[in-house]
C-alpha cells in the first residue's frame, strides 16, 4: 500500500531497543518537524483553503503526537534529547531541483511530505510488531494509522494539484531514489536513518 520500493530490515529494531531514549527523542522530533511542514504550507499557499484546513488539522495532531512521545519520555525518568540532524531527510531533500514555479514546488514538498510520512508509517508497523515493550508497541500501533492518513493526503493533494501523470512519474522517481538512500539508512536509532 505505501509503495515503498525497500523495506526497513527488520533487524532496525534490535538497534532500537539497545537505545529506545534516543528513538524516542529522534521521533519527538520529527513530530515536530510534521507540525512544521503543515504550517510551512499554510504560509506558503495561503489560498489554497482545502490544504490550509487540512495544515491547521494536521499541525495540531502532529503537536499532540509530540506531548505523546514527550510523554513516554518523561514516564521513563528521561528528559528530551537536542535534536539531531536528520540524514534522510537532508538526502531526501536533494532529489527535486530548486527552482520552479511556485506550482511545481508544492508537488515536490507534498511528495516529500507524502514519502517521509509513508517511511514513517512502515517503520511505526515494525515497530508495533516486533518491540519488546508493550506499551511502545501499543503506541507505536495506534500512531502507524494516523502516519498511513497522513502519506495519502499528501499524495492526494501533488495528485490534485499537478498533473497525475507528471506527479505519479514523479512520485515513482523519488520511490526509486528513496530506496537507494535507504540501502545505507536503517543502522541507527532514528526514526528514518
Amino acid at each position: 500500500m505505501l509503495g515503498l520500493k525497500l523495506p526497513t530490515d527488520p533487524r532496525w529494531v534490535n538497534i532500537v531497543e539497545k537505545n529506545i531514549e534516543e528513538i524516542l527523542t529522534d521521533h519527538a522530533y520529527c513530530e515536530q518537524k510534521a507540525a512544521s511542514t503543515a504550517i510551512s504550507l499554510i504560509i506558503g499557499f495561503p489560498e489554497k483553503s482545502e490544504l490550509v484546513e487540512e495544515m491547521v488539522a494536521l499541525a495540531q495532531e502532529e503537536m499532540g503526537h509530540f506531548r505523546m512521545v514527550h510523554d513516554h519520555i518523561l514516564k521513563r525518568g528521561w528528559v528530551l534529547g537536542r535534536e539531531r540532524k536528520d540524514e534522510y531527510v537532508i538526502e531526501l531533500m536533494k532529489f527535486f531541483p530548486k527552482g520552479g514555479s511556485r506550482e511545481t514546488h508544492l508537488i515536490h514538498k507534498l511528495l516529500y511530505a507524502a514519502l517521509i510520512e509513508a517511511r514513517s508509517c512502515e517503520r511505526f508497523r515494525l515497530l508495533s510488531e516486533h518491540i519488546q515493550d508493550e506499551d511502545l508497541a501499543e503506541f507505536y500501533r495506534k500512531l502507524m494509522i494516523s502516519e498511513a492518513n497522513h502519506y495519502t493526503m499528501f499524495l492526494g493533494f501533488a495528485r490534485k494539484f499537478g498533473k497525475r501523470e507528471e506527479v505519479d512519474q514523479k512520485w515513482q522517481d523519488l520511490l526509486a531514489y528513496e530506496a537507494q538512500l535507504m540501502k545505507d539508512l536503517g543502522k541507527k536509532e532514528t526514526m528514518h536513518g
